[in-house]
């Protein structure tokens, strides 16, 4: 028994040194994208394999255990990652971190990590979401938020004095928080975000809204294989140049737009001309003072390093600038984990002791604890976790010339510190404007129109007094009268004062000032308005008592002859106070004001970044289209209404308004021509007839005048034939006398019956014919002279003067 103790005890010293000399393998799950939207596996896994060679060589740090990587390529694709976190975390060997890539599978991750108690760690997510340490508790990550951008681009945007920008971004969590924080941050700034367009898969329509709405500075969120597919877009629209600046992510590949794309259907060319000029913000990722720091090399020696793993150029590898963070993560991963174990020795625990089991947390807490005091220099510099498990860092702001990347500047959030190198360069040589700049420019009435117009309304209103004094000086003449000339005064000065409304219809802002306006827009409504009234109602008047006269009943007319002239200018009073009334109630509730309208935007020649907005002056109010429906409702019934009294009266002709068809010009027309002849206004047929009738050639008028004086004859025919009838008796008894007295001489007596025979029945009916009128006989002198002396000059007039 002794002797079999002893044998066990010599075997327990033998192994005891090879059990110390082995070291326990520590496991971890990482998910890498080798393709999809941000390929950053390409570099990053190496990256992650060469941290662990370093790591697991060292003798300093994890000197009981080693690193070991399990990975599958995530694609960058949430769905295919859900598949491989399970595949992790339910095959053998047990993940004490996991290690996954892109915002959108961190996000996946590190939300189911802490039911399975475990510590997520990622290299390449930026989504400011995953800031939030009440929904993911164990997440840490050595790639700064997203939102660490922000503040470097609302830094450019106010040392190039914009104020005004546009958004497009892919529709993700990761650039949608981002996008909410910059909103966030221009907005304090007193910067703009003017346009904001977001896509899923085709950015198209959004590109072409951009172009539309005039967007010059555009902040631009997407993945890498989106963003080929958007300047794909800006090509074909043409969102590129002097006039525009893209501000896009720094963390593609370098040629991100030479690579050949199936999804595109631009060249390498077109892409190329697109991109020009772009600016890049980049959290700072490799170490600007290429200092050593906890791995022995310099940053520049690491990315030598890194050169002879990968197989293709910088340029073309994804992640390859993110691969410092990779190599980081591994590190801040093994000081961690170096630090728990020796915080779990003091309690007699070890790694190797960790579990998915949430009731034991203690290793958990320890590793938590561990990474969250981390500070040590990378090749990607200072590496600090701040409160939230996000990377603290610079910014480093670089733009594409000549298809390369140029540094122009670094940022440091922390101290609000902005470093310039000065080798920023502008297509245009100067920043470009944030918006096409506007010019409100006036258009003001044609100055040789408006003095052409008038002179000619001067001269209107001229001649407009000129037969206004021609007027009164001659309203003793009886045609004068006869015209109603105190209406025909009223026509001359409402023309006047029309013509005169030329002249405040002419001013505007290159004759007037601001505060001028209402003055001059009443002045104008005020003179149209009078002047209408005025020149249209009186004419008006003479063509309505005109057609109340002569349209009524035969016996009716006689009464009405006499037109009284009170009751002409109180109709004209009647359309002037109306207008009175309109125009003041406009006046007082809604006064015309200046406003300004204006029209569609036109370019100058040679100018791109200038529009100008042509501005028209009106005078309105705010019911304007109100009362110019009342106030030409009013006037257009008026109108109509004169245009059927015209109708009606147009073969009507009297003595008393003896011009009721003539307009404007035409009566003082009529009026000279018939004054210049003064007495030859009458035809020599008036001037023998001497009835007084009218000197208008109206048939019916005349007709009307012809049958009334033919009335008057035949009453003196009537007295006349019955003296004549006398006469003949008086003269029978005479014959018959002579006869008695003498017998003896028949030759005489025939002779005095002979000479009396003349005058017989057989005359006098020659003198009247019933079916003759024997007006006619007296119509015109032309006709008198025709007759024989023993027609109408010589028996009838003869019989009349008797």
């Amino acid at each position: 028994m002794a002797r079999t103790r002893r044998s066990l005890l010599l075997l327990a010293l033998i192994l005891l040194p090879l059990s110390l000399g082995s070291k326990q393998t520590l496991y971890i799950g990482a998910l890498f994208p080798m393709s999809g939207g941000w390929p950053g596996g390409q570099a990053c896994l190496p990256a992650a394999l060469m941290a662990l060679r370093d790591v697991n060589n060292r003798s300093d740090i994890l000197r009981d255990y080693e690193l070991q990587l399990i990975y599958h390529d995530s694609k960058c694709d949430p769905g295919k990652s859900t598949k491989y976190l399970y595949e992790l975390l339910y095959n053998e060997p047990m993940k004490i971190v996991l290690l996954p890539g892109c915002s959108g599978v961190s996000t996946l991750v590190a939300e189911a990590a802490r039911m399975w108690n475990l510590i997520v760690l990622s290299y390449g997510s930026s989504s400011p979401a995953l800031s939030n340490r009440q929904r993911f508790p164990t997440f840490f990550r050595t790639h700064p938020s997203a939102t660490l951008h922000n503040p470097t681009r609302v830094k450019l945007f106010k040392r190039w004095g914009w104020t005004k920008i546009a958004t497009i971004q892919q529709t993700t969590e990761v650039f949608t928080s981002t996008l909410d924080d910059l909103e966030q941050r221009v907005k304090e700034a007193g910067i703009e975000i003017s346009v904001r367009q977001s896509f899923l898969t085709d950015p198209g329509v959004a590109v072409k809204n951009l172009k539309r709405q005039d967007a010059r500075i555009i902040v631009g969120l997407f993945y890498e294989t989106e963003a080929r597919k958007v300047f794909c877009e800006v090509f074909k629209e043409k969102l590129y140049g002097k006039k525009y600046v893209w501000f896009l992510i720094g963390w593609y590949a370098d040629s991100w737009f030479k690579i050949q794309d199936n999804n595109i259907n631009c060249t390498v060319q077109n892409m190329t001309e697109a991109v020009e000029g772009h600016l890049t913000t980049e959290i700072l990722m490799v170490n600007p003072t290429n200092t050593r720091g906890i791995s022995k090399m310099t940053s520049q020696e690491f990315l030598e390093k890194l050169q002879t793993v990968i197989n293709k150029s910088p340029e073309e590898t994804g992640g390859y600038q993110e691969a410092p963070l990779a190599y980081d993560a591994i590190w801040a991963l093994a000081l961690a984990l170096n630090k728990t174990a020796q915080e779990l020795e003091k309690k007699q625990m070890r790694l190797e002791q960790f579990n998915y089991r949430s009731q034991n947390r203690d290793i958990t807490d320890e590793l938590y604890k561990a990474m969250n005091s981390s500070s040590f220099d990378g090749v990607s510099g200072p590496v600090v976790f701040d409160a939230s498990g996000s990377r603290m860092a610079w910014t480093m702001v670089e733009q594409l010339q000549d298809a390369k990347y140029v540094k122009i500047g670094y940022y440091d959030s922390t101290n609000d510190n902005m470093s310039y190198f000065g080798t920023d360069r502008w297509i245009g040589g100067v920043p470009p404007a944030d918006h096409t700049k506007v010019i409100p420019t006036f258009r003001y009435l044609s100055q040789k129109l408006f003095v052409s117009v008038s002179v000619l309304a001067g001269l209107g209103i001229l001649l407009g007094i000129i037969c206004l004094t021609f007027n009164i000086y001659n309203s003793n003449v009886r045609y004068i009268q006869n015209s109603q000339p105190y209406l025909n005064n009223m026509t001359a000065v409402g023309c006047t004062l029309a013509l005169a409304a030329v002249f405040p219809l002419g001013l505007d802002g290159y004759h007037i000032r601001k505060w001028h306006f209402p003055f001059v827009c009443q002045a104008r409504v005020w003179l149209l308005g009078l002047g209408f009234s005025l020149a249209y109602g009186s004419m008006f008047t003479k063509i309505w008592w005109v057609h109340t006269v002569f349209t009524k009943k035969e016996e009716k007319k006689e009464k009405r002859k006499h037109l009284e002239p009170w009751k002409l200018y109180a109709t004209v009073s009647v359309l002037l106070a109306i207008d009175v009334l309109t125009l003041a109630v406009w006046q007082m509730v809604d006064p015309l004001q200046r406003t300004i309208e204006e029209f569609t935007k036109e370019a100058p020649e040679g100018d791109q970044d200038v529009l100008i907005l042509p501005q028209l002056e009106h005078c309105s109010s705010n019911k304007m289209n109100t009362w110019l429906g009342i106030v030409y409702g009013y006037k257009g019934l008026l109108l109509l209404l004169g245009i059927f009294l015209a109708y009606e009266t147009k073969s009507v002709s009297t003595e008393k308004i003896n011009d009721h068809r003539a307009v404007g010009m035409a009566i003082y027309n009529v009026a000279m021509r018939r004054l210049i002849t003064r007495g030859e206004w009458q035809s020599e047929q008036q001037d023998t007839m001497k009835t007084g009738s009218s000197t208008n050639n109206n048939d019916e008028e005349k007709s009307r005048q012809l049958e009334k004086e033919n009335r008057e004859l035949e009453k003196i025919i009537a007295e006349k034939e019955e003296r004549i009838s006398e006469l003949r008796q008086q003269l029978c008894e005479r014959q018959q006398l002579r006869s008695r007295r003498r017998p003896s001489n028949p030759a005489k007596e025939n002779l005095t019956d002979n000479h009396y025979s003349n005058s017989s029945p057989g005359t006098v009916s020659s003198l009247y014919q019933p079916n003759l009128p024997l007006v006619k006989c007296l119509v015109t002198s032309e006709q008198t002279d025709k007759l024989g002396r023993n027609n109408c000059d010589g028996s009838r007039v003869h019989l009349l003067n008797k």
